[in-house]
This record gives structure tokens, sequence and C-alpha cells, in this order.
């Protein structure tokens, strides 16, 4: 449980990825510390084809329009998998203004250890761990050093899986990385977050706020369903207000509350075709 809960949502992590300039500019004064592209080209359709799932077409040049504007927040970018060109994508990053890398779809320590040494401590550096080896191995990705963050990424984990909805996020083993990364050291991340009273989700998205604090995770991706359709009158600044609202009043609840949120949720995945 987070050790001061009331200002657990305060101090959340939250990452928007946009290539507009407007809305860069309007998620700053929001509050969202992260704001940049995703250029992940490699495999991902291949992984995810038929699923309502992001496949970005963002570029470099998005990346120096979305960085010259970004004065407090940083300025991210979601990199390939592992490859020939890895070394060279750091560096065009960080010559365009990235401060935040993140490498997505590995397997290995070694990988990471790689990406890390690449980056040699120029921007700070986040994994995504969302392949079933990299979990079997995650005591020894987690004490790679300059690395500084581990986010769970659940999609691709629940596809190759086989699981429904959110029942990895609520399963043991979940529990287990949340752990193994937390006592490294590190951040731990999962997921993305969508408004809590969208009642147009498949899934209750009230319950999956609660499992950041269950979890003691300290960040998330704003999700596409954050922005979908928003009630009268909605405005990014409100909602990231609300979002962090909503993240701390879970924190402040008792561990049974957790629990019950967290059963659940896991009975809708189980029922769900998702």
């Amino acid at each position: 449980m987070p050790s001061h809960p009331e200002l657990f949502g305060q101090d959340f992590q939250l990452t928007l990825l946009t290539t507009d300039p407007v809305v860069a500019i309007e998620g700053e004064k929001a509050g969202v510390q992260r704001i940049g592209i995703d250029i992940e080209r490699l495999g991902k359709a291949e992984r995810q084809a038929g699923h309502d799932t992001r496949l970005s077409d963002h570029t470099w040049d998005d990346l120096s329009k979305v960085a010259a504007v970004l004065r407090s927040s940083d300025v991210f970018v979601r990199l390939n998998p592992p490859h020939a060109g890895t070394a060279s994508e750091i560096e065009m990053a960080i010559e365009r203004g990235a401060t935040v890398l993140m490498l997505p779809y590995f397997e290995t320590e070694a990988e990471a250890a790689d990406f890390a040494k690449h980056v040699r401590g120029r921007a700070y550096v986040m994994l995504l761990v969302e392949t079933p080896r990299a979990i079997v191995r995650i005591r020894e990705i987690a004490e790679t050093g300059g690395v500084d963050e581990i986010m769970v990424g659940l999609n691709d984990l629940r596809l190759s899986m086989k699981l429904r909805g959110f029942e990895l996020l609520c399963s043991p083993l979940m529990s287990m990385l949340a752990k193994t990364v937390r006592g490294s050291g590190k951040r731990f991340s999962f997921g993305g977050l969508g408004r809590h009273d969208d009642t147009t989700l498949p899934l209750n998205p009230d319950l999956l706020y609660a499992q950041y604090p269950r979890l003691g995770a300290t960040g998330a991706w704003l999700s596409r369903s954050f922005f979908r359709s928003p009630p009268a009158g909605w405005t990014m600044g409100n909602g990231v207000k609300t979002l962090r609202a909503r993240l701390s009043f879970w924190a402040m609840q008792s561990e049974h509350d957790l629990i019950r949120a967290t059963r659940d949720l896991v009975l809708q995945s189980l029922n769900s075709d998702t």
C-alpha cells in the first residue's frame, strides 16, 4: 500500500502519445508528465492483427514538433523492439529532444542491458515487458543497470498467453512482477487509464484504477478511451484532475476493498469476449 495514499494520484506518472503540438501543450498544462510519440512498427501489426490496438504512423519529424513546444513535461518516445537499428534510433531520438526512451517487446536482460548501454545515461530508460520470456527472466531484467522503470504491456501478453480481459493483471503472476520490480528499486507501471466513469467500455474502468495502488504502480498511459466521446464540457485538464483524484481515492481504501475490486474485475474479464 502507498505510504501517503492521499498523494498517490498527485504523483502518478502519466504518458500521452500525440503528434499534435496543440494537444501536447494542452497535455502539459493538464499536468501530464510525459508526452511524445510512438515509432514502434516492427512486428506489431502481425502480433496484434484483428484487435483494437494502437498501430502508429508517427514520424521523427513529429517528435521534433512536439519537443519544440514542451517546457516542463518530458519528451517521450517508444522505439522499435531490439533490432540492428536500435542504436541509430536511440541517437535520432536524443538528437530530436527525447528525454524518456522506451524499449518494447524485448526478451532478455542482455537486450535490456544493451539498450541502456547505448543510451549512456542521456535519457530516462523504460522497458516494456510484453513477452512471456521477459516475464520468466524478470528478476534478472529488474537488476539490469541503467534502467529506471519497468512497465508491463498487457495487450501483447494477453494475446500471447491466450487470456481474457484483465485476467493477467488480477493474477498472482502480476503481483510477483510488481514485487520484483519494486524490490529492485525501479519504478513499476502498467497499462493505460481511461475515464473511471466511462460506461461504454466492456469492463468497468474504475475497477482497473484500484489495481494501481494495490500493485504499487506509479504510472500508466493515457489510453485512447480517455479522449473518446467525452461528456459535455470536458477538458483534458479536468479529466486528468479527476483521474488523479480517483487514483488517490482507491489508494485510501482498505486492502479488503482492493481485493474485492480485483475479484470483480476477474469475474468481468472471464465473462467478457475481450
